[in-house]
């Protein structure tokens, strides 16, 4: 017999949701708007203008022959699939409308939702990868990410290549053949090549057009090409236009953006969502109901609060730039890479509110920097309507090997900075000071 609730070969589906206004007059209805109602219907809330909290552990059947079609729907016994809630394991009301609400943003057809960033980030590559696969991605990661690649999946015969988020289109090619030797060798495929662009905590951007060039070129068998976009999505970059198939985000950075919850998502086509959805399923990780309400919420302002924050960190930098104990901004809106300059000017949308700055000398004057901000809180995360510093070199890339850490270019003079929405010249006057002790 079919255990259709473990089942990891077919995911518990989703509710189909009622047809949307997505048009007025032939006119496309832009993401802020479709923030405001899109895949929630009052009348079956009571009334309720926004939608309720849907605190429940299971749903209930109008009776035993819809729980028995149900299932055969989801067992296969009966084509056409299933529709409805049965486990919140799965999914619930106020995870499928932020599900709905987060791929408008993207422009994917599917998207899934997790308690975590990181969450989101291992069950999507445990959904793809088998004993001798090897995974390709770009340099720098988040240490977390580097971490689960290089600790975890290695304990299941799993090995990466990595190359640097600059490389030339040949030098991907390159590397991209010589993940497909190593997998061949080990007795498996290029299960995935995943990206994070801008890296973090460099902002060193990665050419997506030219990794989904080289992967249709050397691979039969294309492999999903997945991208950490939480330093610029959902606003300033739209991975999915430029060859990428899988766009993951953690949705405690800007899409949350009060600094007050944990959560991430990934978004793409339904084919290469659905492995990862039965992954989710068997697995949990899910977004709890309260997380998800308070998303909801977060995403009518986020077009808002991002471009506020923006346009403060293009003040704050142009003041930063000029500063005689400032020997380098690593911001997108002052690129003096050519190579970088083309992959902004094809790939962003905008310069985003997060950036390096390197000081002169080193941790100590780090430190003297940081213990002396005002305004701004030291703090790891990003993407709040609060100001945030910190020393990635001695947090939280401290468990990146040193010589590593120089390679990527995470020196102990770099100071990361993610810009909030206060007033730019309070931000100006609490760095001004600041620099003062360096």
């Amino acid at each position: 017999m079919n255990d259709a609730v473990n089942a990891t070969g077919k995911p518990t589906p989703r509710r189909k949701p009622k047809p949307e206004k997505t048009h007025i007059g032939g006119r496309a209805l832009k993401p802020s708007t479709m923030m405001m109602g899109h895949g929630f219907d009052p009348e079956l809330s009571e009334g309720s203008l926004k939608a309720p909290i849907f605190l429940t552990s299971t749903f209930a059947f109008p009776s035993a022959a819809d729980g028995k079609r149900h299932f055969e729907g989801i067992t296969g016994q009966r084509e056409g699939g299933a529709e409805g809630l049965v486990y919140s394991r799965f999914n619930g009301p106020n995870q499928e409308i932020l599900e709905d609400r987060l791929a408008i943003w993207d422009g994917a057809e599917d998207a899934l939702t997790f308690s975590s960033g990181m969450t989101a980030i291992c069950i999507l590559m445990m959904a793809y990868v088998s004993q001798g696969d090897v995974i390709v991605h770009s340099g720098p990661l988040y240490a977390a990410s580097e971490g689960f690649v290089a600790k975890v999946l290695s304990k299941f015969g799993v090995t990466y290549v990595d190359f640097p988020a600059g490389a030339s289109p040949e030098e991907i090619e390159e590397v991209i053949s010589r993940a497909k030797c190593q997998a061949g060798e080990n007795g498996g495929k290029v299960a995935m090549i995943y990206l994070e662009s801008p890296g973090n905590p460099t902002n060193a951007l990665v050419d997506i057009e030219a990794v989904k060039a080289a992967r249709d070129k050397v691979l039969k068998k294309p492999c999903p090409i997945a991208i950490d976009n939480t330093f610029l999505g959902p606003l300033w970059q739209r991975p999915l236009d430029h060859g990428a198939d899988i766009v993951a985000y953690s949705l405690t950075k800007y899409v949350g953006g009060h600094s007050d919850l944990v959560a991430g998502s990934i978004a793409g086509a339904k084919k290469w969502m659905d492995p990862v959805r039965a992954l989710r399923n068997t697995m949990g990780g899910i977004v709890d109901p309260n997380t998800a309400w308070m998303l909801l919420r977060s995403l009518e302002t986020v077009e808002l609060r991002m471009q506020r924050a923006g346009e403060n960190a293009a003040k704050v930098c142009a003041f930063l730039k000029g500063h005689p104990k400032v020997t380098g901004l690593g911001y997108l809106g002052m690129i003096e890479d050519t190579r970088q300059q083309d992959i902004y000017d094809r790939h962003c949308l905008g310069a985003g509110s997060t950036f390096s700055v390197f000081l002169k000398g080193g941790e100590e004057e780090c430190f003297r920097f940081l213990d002396n901000l005002q305004i701004a809180k030291l703090a790891v995360s990003l993407g709040g309507t609060e100001t945030l510093a910190s020393h990635p070199a001695s947090m939280t890339h401290l468990s990146v090997p040193h010589a590593r850490r120089q390679q990527l270019g995470i020196s102990d003079s770099l100071v990361r900075i993610s810009i909030g929405i206060e007033d730019a010249d309070d931000l100006i006057a609490d760095f001004e000071q600041a620099l003062e002790h360096v």
